[in-house]
This record gives C-alpha cells, sequence and structure tokens, in this order.
C-alpha cells in the first residue's frame, strides 16, 4: 500500500469515526444504503420541495384503499437529507393516509435518534415534501388528467 492509499484509508476512518459521533446508527444506515430510492411514472400522487439550503427532495407514493402501498424519493441534497428522505419512505409504507399526514420534523427527528441543529432542517424538508405529495395526491386523485401536469 502506498503512503497516499494509507493516507487515504487512514482519512476515510478517521471520518466516519467523527459521523459516528454526530449521528444515530440509523441516519448513517439510511445515508449509506437508502431505501426505497427513486421516483415512479405512475405514481399516485408526487411531490418536490427545495429547502433554504438548496437541496431537494422528490416523493412519489402509490395508495391503495387509502394506505401508501408503496414510497419512493429521489433527492440532490446531503446525506442527512437522504437518510431523512429514505426513513419516511420506511415510516409511511404500508401505512393509511392519515397516519402520513401526520408526519413532521419532530417524527423525523424522533425516528431518527434525533440530528445536529445544523442538520435539522433536513428532517423538516423530508417531512414537508412528503406533505407536499399527499396535498398532490388529494389534489389528482378525483381528476387524473391532472397528474400530467405534475410541477
Amino acid at each position: 500500500m502506498s503512503d497516499l492509499d494509507k493516507f487515504a484509508k487512514d482519512l476515510q476512518s478517521q471520518i466516519m469515526k467523527d459521523i459516528e459521533k454526530t449521528y444515530s446508527k440509523k441516519v448513517i444506515e439510511h445515508w449509506k444504503n437508502p431505501k426505497h430510492w427513486g421516483i415512479m411514472n405512475d405514481a399516485d400522487g408526487y411531490g418536490k420541495t427545495t429547502g433554504p439550503c438548496g437541496d431537494t427532495i422528490e416523493f412519489s407514493i402509490k395508495i391503495k384503499d387509502n394506505i401508501i402501498i408503496t414510497c419512493t424519493f429521489d433527492t440532490d441534497g446531503c446525506g442527512t437529507t437522504i437518510a431523512c428522505a429514505s426513513i419516511i419512505t420506511e415510516i409511511v409504507t404500508g401505512k393509511p393516509l392519515t397516519f402520513a399526514k401526520s408526519i413532521t420534523q419532530t417524527s423525523v427527528l424522533n425516528t431518527c435518534g434525533g440530528l445536529p441543529e445544523d442538520s435539522k432542517h433536513c428532517a423538516l424538508l423530508a417531512a414537508n415534501s412528503l406533505q407536499a405529495t399527499i396535498r398532490n395526491y388529494e389534489e389528482t386523485k378525483n381528476e387524473p388528467w391532472k397528474k400530467l401536469y405534475k410541477k
């Protein structure tokens, strides 16, 4: 192993140790291995929100009998944004729409074991994006042609 390779490996190890001191295991797991990544072309609901940091989260949902049977996401955001969006997909899949409507920043923060102050906005962005997706579903469920004009 070259000196440069050893340096890179040591640096990566130190960075991971610092991350493990700052973030919960759940956040790190969802950041490294996000669940339900991707946007469905035939979604019943779609929402896209950009946060003040510039990160964007998109959710798409499939609904059957008022149950979210599938929830997927895409983001251009940081690791914390990825984790929060992935966590939301896990929280709401298989749950009633009424439950998903109750998801807030606090719900996401509690589920992920908290976040540092400068990352809490990622949980808010994820919750707001989910709520935009649910609103889109409710606005278009009786007028499916509106899905053709998703923003």
